[in-house]
């Protein structure tokens, strides 16, 4: 994989799992990163393990949902790197309830935290990287976007609509020289999992072809060479990192 010093990448969701293992991977590739989430000390920690490892880092606190705190997350950006090369819209929320069953206020978090925050992301990322000559997206969508997930029906639709708008994004701004793709992670051993009874993992395990659950570092790797020169004709993209999960089901 091609080198990425000099180049400055935002991850939000970065205090664990995916969006840690993403933030400490673009440092890894030389990458100046900026690592956003809610959580202060688990960001902060996030930054500790990227310059641990030698890399540049700096924290930026921010609810994704809110216009005010993306447009100040990309300002800080620019305030202390410069530019914005690369940015990995990962930050997102699954919550399980029958359609029937879901109030309004639980279809609008769904959609607010999954899809809306993907939106203005973008809406303040895509200016910056066409001043800096342009950069790489991806965002984070997931397999319950392309098979029918019970009880999981608004977090399903808002990932879908991630597809569909980073494909339009794609086509809108492909003269700029801005690519923009979607990640959709399958079983993942993060913070989510870490109550499951083993004989539990082990039944998920046994229905991937792959025999496992992932990790949040073949996440982080997909999303890293997706920003890479690696992928310079890739766009427009959902790269499935499931373990063959969606490629068996009937």
């Amino acid at each position: 994989m091609s080198s990425m010093a000099g180049k400055v990448a935002i991850v939000t969701g970065a205090s664990s799992g995916i969006g840690r293992a993403a933030a400490i991977a673009f440092g890894k590739a030389g990458a100046s990163v900026v690592v956003v989430a809610r959580r202060a000390d688990k960001g902060e920690e996030t930054v500790g393990l990227i310059t641990e490892s030698g890399g540049e880092a700096v924290f930026v606190q921010a609810d994704v949902t809110k216009a005010s705190d993306i447009e100040a997350m990309v300002k800080k950006t620019v305030e202390t790197y410069g530019r914005l090369d690369y940015a990995f819209n990962n930050a997102g929320s699954g919550s399980s309830g029958k359609i029937a069953d879901l109030s309004e206020a639980d279809w609008d978090f769904e959609i607010n935290a999954n899809l809306k925050s993907v939106w203005l992301s973008m809406k303040y990322e895509i200016p910056v990287m066409q001043q800096s000559g342009g950069g790489a997206i991806v965002n984070t969508s997931s397999q319950g976007a392309l098979l029918g997930v019970a009880n999981y029906g608004a977090y399903g639709a808002a990932k879908a609509g991630v597809i569909a708008l980073s494909r339009a994004a794609a086509a809108e701004y492909s003269a700029d020289r801005i690519r923009i793709n979607t990640v959709s992670p399958g079983a993942v051993k993060t913070d989510l999992w870490a109550e499951a009874p083993p004989d539990m993992l082990d039944q998920v395990a046994a229905g991937i072809p792959l025999q496992r659950i992932g990790v949040p570092e073949d996440i982080a790797e997909a999303v890293v060479w997706l920003c890479s020169d690696g992928a310079a004709f890739v766009t427009g993209h959902n790269l499935v990192v499931d373990g063959g999960f969606t490629a068996v089901q009937k």
